[in-house]
């Protein structure tokens, strides 16, 4: 992703997700019910940003910023 770039996150599944970023504000979809979608804005930093699922913390990523 490119800083400050718009990412929408569309959630499949039934159960409801989010995509909040461990370390500091850098970015936090908020609940995204199951079917629905949320747009974000990528941090305007560029670098890796780990992110998990406040719902299921064994589901995690990484938002990497070029």
């Amino acid at each position: 992703m490119r800083p400050g770039e718009k990412i929408t996150v569309v959630n499949k599944d039934s159960a409801a997700h989010t995509v909040t970023a461990t370390e500091g504000n850098a970015f936090d979809t908020g609940s995204i019910p199951g079917g629905k979608s949320r747009t974000f804005t990528a941090p305007s930093k560029v670098g890796e940003y780990a992110f998990v699922c406040t719902f299921h913390p064994n589901m995690k990523g990484t938002l990497i910023v070029r």
